[in-house]
């Protein structure tokens, strides 16, 4: 059985760097092909049109899920929130607006693996 992974993104306001985040971790997702990525967008009660862009990218790929909260709560919760709805194996997590590269995830799987 393939492992799992959830990619946990909190996003407040980020209709701008939603589509780039879902663009570069497809790469990453297209590296790991060993293991079954979802990536859980948290809507962390955003007034702009993040909500919007999340809706059309989980119509367009079945991998894409997202969750929208009823208002802002701060990032630790929206994490929180991420956690609890994760069905994988791991989780990681990713800010929206790429400050951290999601090519680090694939050292992070094999550092996992390896059990270092």
């Amino acid at each position: 059985m393939k492992e799992r992974m959830s990619i946990v993104i909190p996003c407040y306001n980020e209709e701008e760097t939603v589509l780039p985040c879902y663009k570069s971790l497809l790469g990453v997702m297209n590296t790991i092909r060993e293991c079954d990525i979802e990536l859980l967008f948290v809507n962390d009660g955003s007034r702009d049109q993040t909500l919007q862009k999340l809706r059309e990218l989980a119509e367009k790929d079945s991998r894409v899920h997202y969750l929208s909260l009823s208002r802002n709560f701060g990032k630790e919760s929206a994490m929180f929130a991420g956690f609890c709805n994760a069905s994988s194996d791991y989780v990681a997590v990713m800010d929206a607006d790429l400050q951290d590269p999601p090519e680090m995830l694939v050292q992070m799987l094999d550092i996992l693996r390896k059990g270092e």
